[in-house]
Formats: structure tokens, sequence, C-alpha cells
């Protein structure tokens, strides 16, 4: 049974990547795109800069021939508790939730692109077009994700639509929400296992508990965003 602090307190959601397990094999970046319904827009649109991905891997080279390393970042909305992005949109279609997600409102969005121009991490993007999914690929449309129209701007979620499942099911069994109740879609398809996902404000959960290593950043900590997705430097450069 829960007692009325748990039922009161909200989870604080927070994602952590290891950098030193990351591959760059972009599986993260599939599975968001089937989980999300992310439209394909086409080697066209992406040449005039385009392109719609809620996830990226960036890639870094280091060092000099014939000594190079690559290094590999997946990013994605970094949910800051600064967002630069939301005291800007007009009509309040992106705004700040209880449980420290950088929420959408896409129904509100009259398509200002603001939030775009004030992002430091380019990760918001706009819906030039009606989306379109060429045969067979409407088969994979996810019913629990609203599709996103012209005009609109849209952006990684942390999928909500689980988070709000697995809430969902801790509070029909009368209980709080355990580290790994939620799993973003990224999360879940990583084959080395270097994203975490819970509650940073529950001490005893794998987020925090990389959150407090020597190894934690996180991703231009000096604008003052506090962002909300930690970092974990390579073993080599900690």
């Amino acid at each position: 049974m829960m007692n009325e602090t748990e039922k009161t307190q909200k989870p604080q959601w927070a994602m952590a990547i290891d950098l030193d397990r990351c591959t760059g094999c972009e599986a993260c970046v599939v599975a968001c795109r089937i989980e999300n319904n992310i439209a394909v827009v086409g080697p066209e649109e992406s040449a005039r800069d385009r392109s719609m991905n809620w996830i990226r891997i960036e890639r870094y080279m280091e060092g000099e021939f014939p000594d190079v390393r690559v290094r590999f970042r997946p990013v994605l909305c970094q949910h800051c508790q600064e967002a630069p992005c939301e005291p800007v949109c007009p009509v309040y279609a992106t705004y700040h939730t209880e449980e420290g997600l950088n929420a959408q409102v896409y129904n509100r969005c009259v398509g200002t692109r603001y939030c775009a121009n004030n992002c430091p991490y380019s990760v918001r993007f706009f819906n030039f077009f009606d989306p379109q999914w060429p045969a067979p690929l409407e088969k994979s449309l996810n019913p629990e994700v609203s599709i996103r129209t012209r005009g609109v701007m849209e952006k990684c979620t942390f999928c909500i639509q689980r988070i709000r499942k697995g809430e969902e099911k801790a509070r029909d069994e009368d209980r709080a929400v355990r580290d790994g109740d939620v799993i973003p879609a990224c999360v879940g398809s990583c084959p080395t296992k270097a994203m975490y996902f819970g509650n940073i404000a529950d001490s005893n959960s794998e987020v925090a508990r990389l959150a407090r290593s020597n190894r934690a950043e996180r991703l231009m900590e000096d604008l003052g965003t506090e962002p909300r997705v930690i970092y974990l430097r390579k073993r080599d450069q900690a």
C-alpha cells in the first residue's frame, strides 16, 4: 500500500546515457521513429535541412591518422528544467509538467517556430507538410501516439504514452512507480544497454545513481538549462 506522501509525490523523469557503451548503431533512432509515428520526409527535404528525427547520433573524430577514435553521442530533447523554448511560445503550446517533462500541445501550436530558434540543442522539428507513410509503412503506425499535422512543432516526449501506462499500472496496484516500470522505445532497443530511464527523485533508482557518478555531465550545462538527460563520459575521459 502507498502512503500519503508516495501518492502525492510526482516522479521526476530523467535519462542517463553511457557514452562508453554507445556504439552508434542507431537502433534507438529506428525504435523512436516507429514508436512515435515519425514521418519520412525523403532525401530532397532532408537536403533542405527539413529532416525529422527525435533522436540523432552525433559522431566526433578524435586524434590524428592513423590513431583516430570515433565518439558517439545520442542527442534528443534534453527536457531542460530551465527550458529556453518554453517562455518564447506565444500560445503556451510548450510547457513544463509537474514531472519535469518539457511537453508539447500539438493542437495549440500555431507554428511560429520560436521554440526551435531558441533551442540550443536543435532537437525541435517543424512539419512542413502533412505526414505520409508510403505502403506498407502505414501498417507500422502506433495507435497510442497522435499523428502531427502540417504547421506544428514536434520533439522527443520521453515516450509519454509509455510513462502514462506505467503510472496507471502502478496506480491500479496501489503502489509507487518502480524502477523499470517505464522503458522508452530508445532505451528498450539499445543492444548495449547504454541508455537508462527512471525517476531521478528516487535516490535508489539507477538513473539517480548514475547522475551521482564522477563521469556524469550534461550537454552545454554552462548555459544553465539544467537538462534531464545525463551523459556518462567515456572512461578514458573521466
